[in-house]
């Protein structure tokens, strides 16, 4: 025989359970694609940040060095520090300067060129 539930029994109802888990499915179905976005955006950043530092450092070589050829090892001696997961490389002299800069985990990359203008 089924038995009354009195006021002593406590717990949730199978429908409360279910109405719950819904809401936790729904929130994540939201959160879950923004979070991605964030992540790709901050991969973009570092990579950005990284071609700007990098022409900066190249600009204080190319002072002490105006008939010098940018490379990366210059660049580093001059300020440079590149960041973790990101390639990026250097040539040139300062009217020719190439410089690129991509994270790995992004598809996007950038490019300086001698006059610092920075593209994608």
């Amino acid at each position: 025989m089924m038995q009354k539930l009195t006021r002593k029994d406590k717990g949730f109802t199978l429908i409360e359970l279910m109405i719950v888990i819904a809401i936790i499915g729904i929130l994540a179905a939201i959160a879950i694609p923004n979070f991605i976005s964030y992540r790709e955006r901050s991969y973009n950043a570092a990579a950005n940040a990284d071609a700007k530092n990098a022409y900066t450092a190249a600009q204080a070589y190319f002072t002490d060095n105006p008939t010098g050829t940018a490379s990366l090892t210059n660049l580093q001696s001059y300020g440079y520090v590149q960041s973790a997961n990101v390639t990026t490389t250097a040539s040139g002299t300062q009217a020719a300067l190439a410089i690129t800069a991509k994270h790995n985990a992004s598809t996007r990359t950038y490019s300086v060129n001698a006059s610092g203008t920075i593209t994608y």
